[in-house]
């Protein structure tokens, strides 16, 4: 309880004086990372850590605790020879300040499918973090959505491995191209908070490398300056001093060249972290420091390995340019009343917006309800507390702590951040709405009894509102939605045969009402950030036409997932292996209620005239296992298919293709292995093309310890989602 109540205060003083934000800070969009190869860093680097001292190379890799700096980590300085380094959160804002954005959630980043829109999220949030003066962005987090119950699964990209690769990617790439460090999040097999620091995550190589190592691999192949180990156990040992995972995995199969810190106390032991590949320690210095220092001089951790620490440490920083020119930290998320209140924003706003309406999921759109027209209905009837505003003290103070007065657009704990401002939805449909439609908050009137839904009838379209919080720390203990809210939706489709049903949640949640005959459309919002109202607004008026595609399933009821939070064992056995998300819906012929990969647009598209070419090359591969992988790898498969936009407006299609392995290889049915959004006018039509090479084509051999290419009959789907799959043929390696 110390620990909320410090958090609170802080929280509380952080807005207290507010006025006068400077603007200092060239907030546009430009590439500013190192030229240096990490081989010329590391050369650099080690001429610097020879020229230490013991102590002040256990130093650089040591938490102060926040005794000198600012960040939610900070290391000990070098006088004359190396900073203090800044680690600050979180995955979608700079936490703990002001002047930021706080934009999109990483599930909604991923629910665009956009490789662009990913990319310029990155070089923002680099920017972001870079003029507040911070050397490490602490994210992305690419742990998996194994459950929908767990409770930080709004900062991930979802269930599939291959998908929060491309989002884990690209974000690195646009964080470190602003010569930000970028430290991807939880190695490994952190997918529940409950227990975090005592479960042991059991999954075999399989598993392992398949699914959970996959967008970590993906991030040491876009050059990843730094990765930060989880709090629990995988197979029985603590993954902070996991040498099999740290060590010869991530390190020596792997070429890692960054550096590893732990999760915040989430190192255990100074000898066995240090032997076993922990570069840093966070964020208290009870762990490295002088308890390291005593370590060398005893000879439990050599000199040498000491020096590998520091070194990498050192050649991070210079690889990515940050010895000359860069920010001095100007903010302080550990006394609020210090920070220098420095405006990063810049037309970042422009950003979340634009990503907020880009990750909205149409699920339903009966009777083209949707876009709203003012030629069509004269009043909207906005119902629920999920649509008014969040913000308490003239702030917010509801990203770490759940709000119940408002709008949810973000999660809690790490992973959240002040919102500068916050549109909440009503606000944004009423003024996109204008003087033609009547736009009524219903919420206003409230009895005893609750809201007034019976009046929504008198409306000619009803807005109901409804949410989930969840934050880092706890998991979900249900999939009911929060504040009664499948009551609410329900009264109020009883009301209005023009229900319109918007949803604020992470993760997936159980819809009792779904076979309501007046709810017309249902539009899943995700965490949208500070411009939820407006990105909400573009949507239901058709500005933007919706292309958010699920990034998780949505199951008809709760018992047909297969995983739960483990609330009573230590021991989370992964059993499902490599069948996780729509892996496992498909492997056991289980209907979701809305799939993986899906979602509707106001337009139409038709799928056509898919072609396929195959290597010619001799298929020889298959006793060769392969260990790592190298950018631009031979292609062995190219395909091509044409897509047409058959309706009457503007739009974009997120094209996926998925790939059915040999019955030998023991693979689900079908896994993902590329998708496109693109982007088509009314009556045109374009082209899409796909490659896949060894890294899509090859599955990991348990007895062989490698990645094998398997001789058989191979099936290509291309499609809209999961299950809608369009067009497909098959080829032989």
């Amino acid at each position: 309880m110390k620990y909320l109540t410090f958090y609170f205060i802080s929280y509380f003083l952080l807005f207290i004086d507010v006025q006068g934000e400077q603007n200092g800070t060239d907030t546009s969009i430009s590439s500013s990372s190192s030229k240096l190869t990490w081989d010329q860093a590391y050369e650099k680097a080690k001429d610097i850590v020879n020229r230490m001292t013991v102590q002040q190379k256990t130093g650089i890799m040591t938490g102060n605790g926040g005794i000198t700096g600012p960040c939610a980590g900070n290391t000990f300085p070098v006088e004359g020879l190396f900073p203090s380094l800044c680690l600050q959160d979180g995955p979608s804002a700079v936490r703990g300040t002001k002047g930021i954005t706080a934009g999109v959630a990483g599930i909604n980043a991923a629910a665009s499918f956009d490789k662009i829109a990913l990319r310029q999220r990155g070089e923002y949030l680099g920017q972001e973090f870079r003029g507040k003066g911070v050397n490490v962005y602490l994210g992305p987090d690419v742990n998996m959505v194994r459950t929908p119950y767990a409770g930080r699964n709004f900062e991930t990209f979802g269930e599939d491995p291959y998908l929060s690769g491309v989002a884990g990617m690209e974000t690195i790439l646009g964080v470190q191209s602003q010569g930000v460090i970028s430290q991807i999040k939880h190695a490994i097999a952190n997918e529940q908070e409950t227990n975090r620091r005592l479960y042991s995550s059991n999954l075999n190589d399989k598993a392992l490398n398949e699914v959970y190592l996959w967008p970590f691999e993906e991030a040491i192949n876009a050059g990843v300056g730094s990765i930060m180990c989880s709090y629990n156990r995988v197979n029985g040992t603590h993954a902070c001093e996991n040498n099999y995972i740290l060590r010869e995995i991530i390190k020596d199969r792997l070429g890692f060249r960054g550096f590893i810190t732990s999760d915040w106390d989430a190192a255990y032991s100074t000898v066995d972290n240090a032997n076993h590949g922990l570069d840093m320690s966070m964020p208290n210095p009870d762990i490295y420091g002088k308890r390291l220092e005593l370590a060398i001089n005893r000879g439990q951790v050599s000199i040498e390995v000491l020096n590998e620490m520091a070194t990498r440490i050192v050649a991070t920083w210079y690889k990515f340019g940050q010895d000359k020119g860069y920010p001095p930290v100007n903010m302080n998320s550990l006394h609020p009343l210090k920070d220098q209140h420095v405006n990063v924003q810049g037309n970042h706003k422009t950003y979340a917006r634009s990503l907020g309406a880009a990750s909205a999921i149409l699920l339903r759109n009966l009777d083209d309800i949707l876009p709203l027209k003012a030629d069509k209905i004269k009043s909207i009837a906005v119902v629920g507390t999920d649509a008014g505003d969040s913000l308490l003290l003239g702030d917010n103070i509801c990203g770490t702590f759940p709000c119940l007065t408002g709008t949810v657009a973000m999660g809690g704990g790490s992973g959240s951040a002040a919102y500068p401002y916050l549109v909440s939805p009503f606000e944004g449909i009423k003024k996109r709405a204008g003087d033609k439609i009547k736009v009524t908050d219903i919420n206003s009137d409230i009895s005893l009894l609750g809201i007034n839904t019976a009046s929504t009838k008198n409306y000619d379209v009803a807005i109901v509102f409804s949410n989930v919080f969840t934050t880092e720390s706890f998991d979900r203990f249900n999939l009911n939605l929060d504040r009664n809210g499948n009551n609410l939706i329900k009264q109020v489709a009883d009301a209005n045969k023009n229900t319109i049903v918007v949803i604020h949640s992470p993760s997936a949640a159980t819809m009792p009402w779904i076979d309501h005959p007046n709810i017309k459309a249902i539009l899943w919002a995700g965490y949208p950030g500070q411009e939820t109202g407006n990105s909400l607004a573009d949507v239901l008026f058709g500005d933007v036409n919706p292309s958010g595609r699920l990034p998780y399933t949505i199951a008809k009821k709760e018992e047909d997932y297969p995983v739960k939070v483990e609330r009573n064992s230590k021991e989370i056995d992964y059993t499902e292996g490599v069948f996780v998300g729509y892996r496992y819906f498909d492997q056991n012929n289980i209907d979701p209620l809305f799939e993986f990969g899906y979602g509707l647009s106001y337009t139409n598209f038709s799928y056509a005239d898919l072609k396929l070419k195959t290597s010619t090359r001799r298929m020889d591969d298959d006793e060769k296992p392969t260990h790592t992988w190298s950018a631009g790898s031979t292609s062995l498969v190219k395909a091509s298919i044409t897509v047409k936009n058959t309706g009457g407006m503007d739009g974009a299609e997120i094209v996926q293709a998925y790939i059915g392995f040999p019955a030998s290889t023991g693979e689900p049915p079908k896994v993902l292995r590329g998708f496109e959004k693109v982007f088509i006018k009314k009556t045109g039509s374009t082209t899409v093309h796909f490659e896949f090479g060894q890294r899509e084509l090859r599955v990991w051999d348990i007895d062989k310890k490698g990645w094998v290419l398997t001789r058989g009959n191979y099936t290509l789907y291309i499609g809209a989602s999961s299950r809608d799959i369009r067009q497909t043929t098959s080829f032989i390696l």
